[in-house]
């Protein structure tokens, strides 16, 4: 019996052979000459019962030296019972899945893709510096799939209880961007939820509210900033604030394509609400001043209602803040939609909702339904024409009580407007 024949084949034969066929070269390697006249190498071999042939690659691309070492690698694998085939299907995604990136990529990715969804650029730099602050040097360099709940651990345990607010948001920061490679495929787990849950202390936290004065004292602060040093845009863009119960961000960024002057109505877009929901505000006969005082300081070149005059761009969002303080002022800017708020509860007694509606506070589903989604624009306009009253001449001689009135004749519309006669004559208290 003739022995087995090993590397039968030279590497000029293997240049030289034209004619179709199989050419062993022992080992189970064999050259295949296609009717075309291309060439590659074919590995036979037996696994788990079965005869399977394996490509090897083409020749000239892959000499015979290199088919005869992938062959023998094959073999090896073969004979420490491995599955040479599972092993090439697993190369094979591995080579078609993108690199996994770290976790300082990830979260980059994560901030570019939901900064479309935010009202301030300073969302942007809060969720940029706390990772940077807390979360890079420990994790930013490692693989997303590699970090573990001990490493978000490592994070929030230093500030968990000596700084509790800023660990929850850096925690949720974190659940946001692992969320975010669960969805893309990178992870199976969240190393920031549950898991990580009972590694951490339970903290009880005292209710901050923001500092605000009491809505008797808002006129004499509307006045002392009027009547103030500071910066001329400051102060118009500041009564503005107050005027229209807004939040800072909202009138620092407002456009001059927002002003409606036939109709009085300020539009905020969503872009730079809070609720991610367009809001009209009614704007009241001092409002209108304002925004004169400011059309004639400034002109509308450069779109904006309040820019700085510097620059030209928005105001900082420390300069409302920063005049206050200088002023002794004991209140922060958002404190003053609260002082807003307790003047319409203890003077004006709105029907529900109103009171919401005006500050841009989502209602419950069962005020929805009542108001089929009316934003109350009429009946807003009549409680912020009588802010611009109490801020600038204080208490009507005769109270509030032709205001509540007026109020409920306006609620009244917008029940009967949506069926609801039954309602019409609720909402005075």
């Amino acid at each position: 019996m003739p022995s087995k024949k090993w590397n039968a084949l030279t590497g000029v034969e293997v240049q030289k052979k034209k004619t179709p066929g199989m050419y062993a070269d022992g080992n189970g390697l064999n050259l295949k000459v296609d009717p075309s006249g291309a060439k590659r190498w074919v590995l036979r071999v037996t696994f788990a019962g079965e005869r399977h042939n394996l490509g090897l690659g083409g020749y000239p691309s892959v000499g015979l030296r290199e088919a005869r070492e992938r062959a023998d690698e094959y073999q090896r694998a073969i004979r420490q019972g491995r599955d040479p085939l599972a092993e090439r299907r697993q190369a094979a995604v591995k080579l078609r899945r993108p690199k996994t990136p770290t976790f300082q990529q990830m979260a980059e990715e994560v901030i570019e893709f939901r900064q479309q969804t935010w009202s301030s650029s300073r969302h942007r730099t809060q969720w940029e510096q706390s990772l940077r602050k807390y979360a890079y040097p420990v994790i930013g360099s490692k693989l997303i799939d590699e970090v573990t709940s001990n490493d978000v651990l490592t994070i929030l345990e230093p500030i968990w209880i000596g700084h509790h607010e800023t660990a929850k948001r850096v925690r949720q920061r974190l659940k946001v961007i692992f969320e975010r490679a669960m969805a893309r495929g990178w992870r199976q787990d969240n190393p920031a939820g549950d898991r990580v849950s009972g590694g951490l202390v339970p903290v009880r936290q005292e209710i901050v509210n923001h500092p605000a004065l009491p809505f008797a004292e808002v006129p004499s602060a509307v006045q002392q900033v009027r009547e103030s040093s500071a910066a001329l845009e400051t102060r118009l863009s500041f009564e503005f604030l107050v005027l229209t119960a807004s939040r800072a961000g909202e009138v620092r960024g407002a456009e001059w394509s927002e002003i409606d002057w036939d109709d009085k109505i300020w539009t905020v877009p969503t872009s730079r609400m809070k609720g991610r929901a367009l809001h009209r505000v009614p704007l009241a006969t001092r409002a209108l001043a304002v925004l004169e005082e400011a059309m004639s300081m400034n002109g509308k070149d450069s779109g904006l209602v309040f820019p700085n005059r510097g620059s030209g761009k928005s105001l900082s969002n420390m300069a409302f803040s920063a005049m206050l303080k200088r002023m002794n002022i004991d209140a922060v800017p958002h404190g003053f939609r609260s002082s807003f708020r307790d003047w319409l509860s203890e003077t004006i007694h709105p029907p529900e909702g109103v009171g919401e509606k005006a500050i841009a506070h989502r209602l419950s589903s069962k005020l929805e339904a009542r108001y089929a989604r009316s934003d109350l624009l009429d009946a807003r306009r009549v409680v912020m024409d009588a802010w611009s009253v109490f801020l600038t001449s204080g208490t009507p001689d005769n109270g509030w009580a032709s205001v509540r009135a007026e109020l409920q004749v306006e609620i009244s519309k917008v029940l009967l407007a949506n069926g609801l006669s039954s309602l019409a004559n609720l909402g005075n208290r």
